[in-house]
């Protein structure tokens, strides 16, 4: 059954945000996934690059980091060797160049550690939920998909509440840099090339690089050292710190991504709440919540795509890959492969085993904060189905303009309180 339509007669240019502006085009990646698993495109912005849709491809893939590198970035778009190396993150380089960034932050969100999280984010959630119910119609994207990561985020930085919606705002301008609802240097409607050396070729990343300045020189004034941002900063096992610019560019990361996947997770999951009759009694069952968050993320797939870059000349499914080529692993395309997931349209909050996708599993680059993301989504889900007895549509949603961000930017629900 399939609950989530989009217009998309199957040939879908998928280098074009509008291609994505009403929901990610399956049924082109299910063409592709049959037709041509390793299919090329010409790209209007640049360079043409291959598409990879199939699963068990991505899952190979992912892991030759030698043949198929970060190192040349991670969005489809052409960079200068100058561009890459002023907006570059741990996620655009492999090797000892990744790990070292990797391994200062990786124990603060291991799983262990994240556990100790559930009462500070059942906190945040009561209040979020609350009101929301007090509206009874509202935009569930904004109201509760966007809250509770953007506060948590705060925890986790260290920022004053007050500062928060902008700092998200911020974030959406640099992820969502295509989408003129989201910020106003849209990347392929007008000239950004003043702004080619900031993260995300956005003016945002600026204005985020100023304010991690400030708030570091608050916190070291202060005595503050404990936290993501002085771990970062320390130096490694050979002495090692990492630069301004680095330091610039993890910020940004952290701001950006620290909030959209989530948000566009749970907002993806309250859609299917209210679409698939069913879900709100199996959440409410209680028997599901091993399973539940995973299979919302693989369902809501965030971030659509990953590029990476031939190292050499390469043969896949009979397709000349040469060294130099943009190949983009599409993870909203392996996340609905028919081979691996029965009935890949439906949302199965018991699905077992469930080999999504979304965090980059099996690779080195796997998302630091999927057992943060896992928290907030089954906890968030536990305290809203607790609260309501009917969850309803009260409007059509729309979708980000991104062929990166795969998301509900506006949801309007209507809730029944219990």
């Amino acid at each position: 059954m399939t609950i989530w339509v989009t217009e998309d007669d199957g040939h879908a240019d998928l280098g074009s945000h509008d291609s994505f502006a009403r929901g990610a085009p399956y049924n082109t990646f299910a063409r592709l996934r049959r037709e041509a698993p390793c299919h090329w495109s010409d790209y209007a912005q640049g360079k043409g690059y291959w598409s990879i849709t199939r699963h068990e491809d991505i899952v190979a893939m992912i892991r030759d980091t030698e043949t198929f590198t970060s190192g040349h970035g991670i969005r489809m778009e052409d960079q200068t060797e100058e561009e890459y190396l002023a907006r570059r993150t741990f996620q655009e380089v492999d090797g000892r160049e990744h790990r070292k960034v990797r391994m200062k932050v990786t124990r603060a969100f291991s799983a262990s550690v994240i556990g100790g999280f559930e009462q500070q984010v059942r906190d945040l959630c009561g209040p979020i939920l609350d009101r929301a119910l007090e509206m009874g119609t509202f935009d569930a994207t904004r109201e509760i998909a966007r809250e509770l990561p953007m506060r948590m985020l705060g925890q986790i930085l260290g920022v004053p509440d007050e500062d928060l919606p902008w700092l998200v705002d911020k974030g959406d301008a640099l992820m969502a840099n295509s989408d003129p609802d989201f910020t106003a240097h849209v990347v392929d409607r007008m000239d950004t090339d003043a702004y080619r050396l900031m993260p995300f070729n956005s003016p945002a990343g600026a204005e985020l690089y100023e304010y991690a300045r400030d708030l570091m020189n608050r916190k070291n004034a202060s005595g503050d050292t404990d936290g993501i941002l002085h771990m970062v900063l320390q130096p490694d096992e050979n002495g090692e710190v990492i630069s301004d610019t680095e330091f610039r560019n993890f910020f940004c990361l952290l701001v950006a991504a620290g909030n959209d996947t989530t948000r566009y997770s749970i907002a993806a999951g309250i859609q299917a709440l209210a679409r698939q009759p069913g879900l709100l009694q199996q959440l409410q069952g209680g028997e599901v919540w091993d399973t539940a968050p995973d299979e919302i993320v693989r369902w809501a797939s965030p971030a659509t795509y990953f590029r990476r870059t031939a190292t050499r000349d390469v043969e896949v499914h009979g397709q000349q890959v040469r060294e130099g080529d943009k190949v983009i692993y599409w993870f909203a395309s392996a996340n609905r492969d028919e081979t691996v997931f029965d009935d890949p349209y439906r949302l199965d909050l018991t699905r077992k085993p469930n080999r999504q996708l979304a965090w980059g599993q099996g690779g080195p680059h796997v998302c630091l904060g999927m057992h943060l993301a896992r928290l907030e989504i089954r906890v968030l889900f536990q305290e809203l189905v607790a609260r309501i007895k009917a969850i309803r549509p009260a409007g059509d949603e729309a979708f980000v303009r991104s062929n990166f961000v795969n998301g509900i930017k506006r949801l309007p629900v209507t809730l029944t309180p219990a």
